[in-house]
This record gives structure tokens, C-alpha cells and sequence, in this order.
């Protein structure tokens, strides 16, 4: 079965048929001054210091060029013997155009450095930014496509988006220069403005329609690009080696990905050949403008108006001015393209989560008093219509043991995900001590409950952190660690590691070593011993143990547990049967509630289910 493009977006704004015009790009400037003063915050002084470089750098050209018009007047003068060489200035003016180029080359490398040091910083300080803003969003908001496309693209700014002030500094500073020929020229002949300016108009249309229409591909293609990207790292990791060889998914993947990016490259390839033939048209016309404007100079030159030497510095002014303007129009249609992909680190950056503290929030009960209550509580996901849970009313007391069992699909880990506050529900309300969820302080609420998901996170990072992330402010707490992993079975995982605690896990870096899907869950089931949460949410937490060592975790979950509220999840009944009550979910409504001897008496869902399992083992 083919693998399904993601054709739909959740909103206009990210529309595959998104068309950007010369509005909207003027329009996208107004993102500058944002990235200016990010920058600013960054270094005031290299900022300062780049400017004034800059400054001093937009009038090497006209100097040069000057300086050598009056070296070639004095050579004629010398020729004609107008003068000789020994009264003439001709070695103070090499040796001035000398001195021009050394302080112009020291200043060019003076703007390049500043340019580098702030694009790393930029880089960084911008990364960190992104990061802690992604942490402040909502899980539902990372499930959501459209939102996971603008942080994609808000990621790709981090890194390129000082490229744009450079660009921006270097069009200030070209400006400058461009003024202060045009004032040369202005003095000799006005209309050398006018046909540089005509001959270059249709240039900078031109590149400015065909820089929108790339940005409006680019964006189009977000998700596409994402899917390319998924399929690249699948057809060639570590991670999904195994199942690409066993089922024989080379060919299939490579397909999906060789049409995808044919279909990408065929439309870039018409967008490409478009903007190569109006290119060529409008630099000829360019071209013949400027040597329109030359034959000018030399018709003047010929009759007597001016010198060779302002010949040379006009034609030469004319020739540095063209390019000039041609790089400047070049540069704005790139600058106003840059901009516009600035909005999307902008729009990132504004989005704001649904699921925050209230301004006068409760304190988390320490201890819990009365526990939770559930009343007819209802959560859909975005853009579904169908409820993932509905009319879920419990009651969960403190110290108590409940276990959720259900079917795949459901609702039992879409129910902790809403007890831990990483959703919100859609309809009715959880209470924790006769106060709703809502009103209590986010953050100490995530921290007074532990959870260890199925599908945790398998991070590329030392054994010793891998356990420490269940509670990073005691990274640094060698026993508290050391305690963990023994408490989960993870001790006798890590003792025989090369590097013991200080060995990197998984294969993404030199010298890691990968663990078996048993040995990472007791890493994992480590995080839960770190933290002193009042309730522990456990999702599948012996999945991936031989019978064994899921004894052994048994035994140690006494620990953990005791005298903590706990909700477990789990599709082994020998481990349900440790619970005080069982919750059974089925198609996201409550089906049946009580202990275990209490449900096997009623013969309904469950007694099915455990006899079902308990067949398996006869």
C-alpha cells in the first residue's frame, strides 16, 4: 500500500495554493526590525561595530576609483609634458590608491569576522530561544500537522536567518556607495541616472516575481519535504535496518521517495527554465543600456568635454554602478524572500499553548487530601470527529492502585495524558481535591506525577542521564541514580557497559552502544524511581521483560508504589491483578470498574479478556 501524501492542511494560511506578490513581500520587511533587535540583544557592540566598518567600507569604491582617475590624468600630463614626473603627485597618488586597498582589505575582513561571530551567536542564542518556546507549547499543538510544519520551517531559520542581516547591512552599505557615484555621474551628465535606471527597472521585476514564485513552492511543499526527509532516514538508518531488509522495503521506499522528488524537481525545473529565459532577456537589455550609456562617455571624451581620466572614473562609475544596482535589486528581491521565510520563525514564536497556569494559581495539595474525580469527562483530538473518550466518571484515592485495560485504541493512555494535564478535556472536568485540574500550577503539577509512556524516549545520551532525565535537577546525584537503576533492574544492564555510567546509549554517536528493548525499558522504569512524585503513571511498564525480570520488577515495584496514588496500564494481567481497582475502557467508554476478583464474578469485558489470555498459557 502506498504511503499517503499529506495533502490537507489545517488552514488557509497553509494552503498548497499560497501565491505571494509584490505586496506581500514589501509586506514581510516589517519583519526586520524584529530580527534587528534579536540581534541587538545578542551584541550592541559588534553590531555597532559592523555598522561603522560598513560605513567606512561603502566609500573604498568611490576613493578607488577617483584616486585613479587622477593617476591617469598625471600620466597624461607626464606624456604631454605638461609636467614632469618629478613636480607631478603621481607616487603620492599610488601610493594613496596603495593605502586605500590595504584599509579597504583590513575593513573587508573586519566585517566578514563580525559577520561570522555574530551568525554563531545568532545561531544559538535563536536555538535556545526556539527550544524554550517549543517546551511551552501544548502536546496537542505538536500532534497537529499545520503546527508542526511552521516549526519545521522555524527550526531552518535558526541557522540561516543571519544571512539576512548581513544582507540587509550589506544593502545599507551599498547604498551609500551607489549614492555617492550617482552624485559623480550627476555632475558630468544626469542622464547616465536614467538610462541605468531603465535598463535595470525589468531585471529587478523579474528576479522579484521569480523569487516569490520560489518562496510560494518551497512553502507549498513543507510537508512533502518532511515526508522526503522520513523516507530518506528510513530507507537508511540503523534504527529501521532490521524490518528494510526482512520485509524487503528497499525497493518500495526508494520508489515512494524517487517519485515524490521527481514530481518536487519537475516543478522546480519549469520554475527554473522560466526565470533563466526572462533572465537572459532582461540582462540584455541591461547590458544594452550600459553600453548605450558608454558610447556617451566616449562621444564626450572625443569632443573634448571630458578627460581620459574622467573617462575612466565615469565609465568605471557607470560599469560599478550597474552592478551595484543590479545586485542591489537582486539582493532586495532576496532580502524580501528571506523576510518572508522570517515569518515563519515569527509565527512560531507566536503561538501560544491553551494549557497554562492561571494567573492566581492553587498550590498542588502535598499531600493529597481527597484524590481525583472524574465527571463525564469527554477529550476528541483536534480536527476528529471522533471521541477518543466519553462520559469517564471514576473516582482514584489517594494510595490507591488503579489498572486501565482495554484494547488498543481504547482511550487508556489518552486518559493519563489527561490526569498528568497534557491535555485538557473537551467536555466535563477532573477534580484533585475538590479543585478542577485547571486551576492548579501547571508546573508543580507535572512534577507531583511520574510517568513512564510505552513509547518512551530512548535518548542518545549517557546511561547516567538517561536515568537523571526522570528528574534532571539531581543530574549530579550519583546515588540517587545509582539507586534508581538498581531499584529497576537497570544496574545489572549498566554494569556490563564498557564505560558503565559515563556510556553513551543507542548507535547515533561514536562509541554508543544500543541496548535491547528490554534493557531500555529498565532505564526507563529507572526514571520512575528519581522522582518523589505523589501519583506514578506506569503505561505498559514490563512490555518488553522476559517473565523473569518481570518478576524480579515486581518484586521492587512494592517500593515504588507504596504509598503512592498509581495508575497502571498494562495488557498482562498478572500484572492487573496487583491493582486495588480496574478500569475497563473500550472504544473510549467506561465498560466495567472494580477489583479484580469483583470483574471475574461479573463475567463481562474483562473475565473475556483474562480468559482469552489465561487460554494462551494452558
Amino acid at each position: 500500500m502506498a504511503l499517503q501524501r499529506p495533502t490537507q492542511l489545517s488552514s488557509v494560511e497553509e494552503s498548497k495554493s499560497k501565491k505571494v506578490g509584490f505586496k506581500e513581500r514589501f509586506i514581510a520587511l516589517k519583519n526586520l526590525p524584529k530580527l534587528f533587535s534579536l540581534v541587538w540583544e545578542i551584541s550592541p557592540a559588534m553590531v555597532i561595530s559592523t555598522l561603522i566598518l560598513r560605513l567606512l567600507r561603502a566609500c573604498i569604491p568611490v576613493l578607488f576609483m577617483y584616486v585613479g582617475k587622477l593617476i591617469i590624468d598625471e600620466i597624461i600630463g607626464i606624456v604631454n609634458n605638461q609636467q614632469t614626473i618629478a613636480t607631478s603627485l603621481l607616487w603620492y597618488y599610488i601610493a594613496l590608491e596603495a593605502g586605500i586597498s590595504i584599509i579597504g582589505e583590513i575593513i573587508g575582513r573586519g566585517i566578514s569576522l563580525l559577520d561570522a561571530l555574530l551568525g554563531d551567536k545568532f545561531a544559538n542564542v535563536t536555538s535556545v530561544k526556539l527550544m524554550n518556546h517549543a517546551a511551552t507549547l501544548d502536546l496537542e499543538q505538536f500532534e497537529d500537522s499545520t503546527i508542526y510544519d511552521k516549526l519545521e520551517r522555524a527550526r531552518q531559520q535558526t541557522l540561516s536567518r543571519m544571512e539576512l542581516v548581513s544582507q540587509t547591512f550589506t544593502q545599507a552599505q551599498d547604498i551609500i556607495t551607489l549614492a555617492m557615484l550617482a552624485a559623480a555621474l550627476m555632475v558630468f551628465n544626469p542622464w547616465l541616472i536614467v538610462i541605468l535606471a531603465a535598463a535595470l527597472l525589468p531585471s529587478f521585476i523579474g528576479e522579484s516575481h521569480f523569487n516569490a514564485q520560489g518562496y510560494s513552492l518551497l512553502y507549498s511543499w513543507t510537508p512533502e519535504r518532511r515526508l522526503l526527509d522520513y523516507l530518506r532516514f528510513t530507507g537508511a538508518s540503523n534504527e529501521t535496518a532490521k524490518e528494510v531488509k526482512v520485509f524487503g522495503l528497499s525497493e518500495f521506499l526508494t520508489d515512494e521517495y524517487r517519485v515524490r522528488a521527481e514530481e518536487f524537481y519537475e516543478k522546480n525545473k519549469r520554475l527554473s527554465l522560466r526565470r533563466a529565459s526572462w533572465g537572459t532577456l532582461t540582462n540584455t537589455i541591461g547590458m544594452a543600456g550600459y553600453y548605450g550609456a558608454y558610447i556617451l562617455l566616449v562621444w564626450q571624451t572625443i569632443s573634448g568635454s571630458l578627460t581620459i581620466g574622467d573617462l575612466t572614473f565615469l565609465a568605471g562609475s557607470f560599469s560599478r554602478m550597474r552592478g551595484l544596482m543590479e545586485t542591489i535589486f537582486g539582493r532586495f528581491s532576496s532580502i524580501a524572500q528571506s523576510a518572508l521565510y522570517l515569518q515563519d520563525l515569527f509565527d512560531f514564536f507566536a503561538l501560544q499553548p491553551h494549557i497554562i497556569s492561571p494567573v492566581k494559581a492553587a498550590p498542588f495539595p502535598r499531600p493529597i487530601a481527597q484524590g481525583f474525580v472524574f465527571e463525564n469527562v469527554g477529550f476528541r483530538y483536534h480536527n476528529s470527529e471522533k471521541w477518543a473518550l466519553r462520559n469517564i466518571s471514576f473516582t482514584l484515592k489517594p494510595g490507591e492502585k488503579l489498572a486501565l485495560v482495554g484494547e488498543n485504541g481504547a482511550g487508556k493512555t489518552t486518559l493519563v495524558k489527561l490526569l498528568s494535564r497534557l491535555y485538557d478535556p473537551t467536555e466535563g472536568r477532573i477534580l484533585l481535591d475538590g479543585v478542577d485540574l485547571r486551576e492548579y500550577n501547571t508546573e508543580q503539577l507535572r512534577k507531583e506525577i511520574g510517568v513512564i509512556f510505552q513509547d518512551f524516549v530512548k535518548f542518545q545520551l549517557t546511561a547516567s542521564d538517561n536515568i537523571a532525565v526522570g528528574n534532571i535537577e539531581h543530574r549530579y546525584d550519583e546515588p540517587r541514580i545509582e539507586y534508581a537503576a538498581q531499584k529497576s533492574l537497570a544496574d545489572s544492564v549498566i554494569k556490563k557497559l564498557p564505560e558503565l555510567y559515563n556510556q553513551t546509549l543507542g548507535k547515533r554517536f561514536a562509541k554508543g552502544i544500543d541496548l535491547s528493548g528490554g534493557e531500555w525499558q529498565k532505564i526507563a522504569l529507572a526514571r520512575a524511581y528519581m522522582r518523589d512524585a505523589q501519583v506514578r503513571i506506569l503505561d505498559e511498564p514490563t512490555a518488553a521483560l522476559d517473565a523473569r525480570a518481570e518478576h524480579d520488577v515486581f518484586e521492587r515495584f512494592t517500593g515504588l508504589m507504596d504509598g503512592k496514588t498509581v495508575v497502571l496500564i498494562s495488557h498482562r494481567f498478572s500484572t492487573v491483578r496487583m491493582a486495588d481497582r480496574i478500569l475497563v475502557l473500550e472504544n473510549g467508554m467506561m465498560k466495567e470498574l472494580g477489583s479484580h476478583e469483583e470483574l471475574l464474578e461479573q463475567g463481562g469485558h474483562y473475565a473475556e479478556l483474562f480468559s482469552l489470555q489465561a487460554a494462551g498459557y494452558k
